[in-house]
């Protein structure tokens, strides 16, 4: 796990930049505003990779509590409510507050959400109980293409935020939709609401 606070080091020294010849767009996690003053000093870099018909994004954070589940999202807005997201996967953190998630899929300008109609099928209701914070919906939506490119990232667990003497908050952003707290996002003044990082990425 070493070579992953290394890495963590290094990515915090880069600035926002794209690189025009290796199709590689970098940009910044900043600690979200509910999280502040119990983790003022937690931090992340994304490092997006385009290949074309696919991207290949790396999350490193760092000065995170040791050894805690977290979960990333792909979100529409960096803050609350966040309209749509997506479920991204897991980063789990070793002895030093540092972790590592790579996901393979789209993420440029063209990233987004769709549902042309309501299906007359329910989906799938698995999570509906406690400890869900949030009941599973029981009928599909309508919606227009919307794009998502911001990112979140969010405690696995309220006990862990409780833990880190953050709000014990509980919030659906986990599998089992029983998280806590948003800690990072993509929200800064380089990347407002309306002009997520991913935007910037062809």
């Amino acid at each position: 796990m070493k070579r992953f606070a290394l890495a963590a080091s290094l990515a915090a020294l880069l600035p926002v930049q794209a690189h025009a010849a290796s199709n590689t767009f970098t940009f910044p996690l900043t600690v979200s505003g509910g999280a502040a003053t119990c983790l003022p000093k937690a931090q992340g870099t994304v490092t997006v990779h385009s290949f074309g018909p696919f991207e290949n994004m790396e999350v490193v954070v760092s000065d995170l509590p040791a050894n805690t589940g977290f979960d990333l999202f792909n979100i529409e807005v960096p803050n609350g409510p966040f309209g749509l997201a997506w479920y991204l996967g897991d980063i789990q953190t070793d002895s030093t507050g540092t972790g590592v998630l790579n996901v393979v899929g789209r993420f440029n300008r063209e990233t987004f959400i769709i549902s042309p109609g309501v299906p007359k099928t329910a989906p799938p209701n698995i999570f509906h109980k406690p400890p869900a914070v949030v009941p599973e919906a029981t009928t599909g939506i309508a919606t227009n293409p919307v794009q998502i490119y911001h990112l979140g990232l969010w405690f696995n667990s309220s006990a862990d935020a409780l833990k880190a003497k953050c709000p014990a908050t509980p919030t659906p952003f986990n599998g089992e939709h029983n998280a806590g707290i948003q800690v990072l996002n993509t929200g800064s003044p380089a990347f407002p609401d309306n002009k997520g990082p991913l935007l910037s990425v062809p």
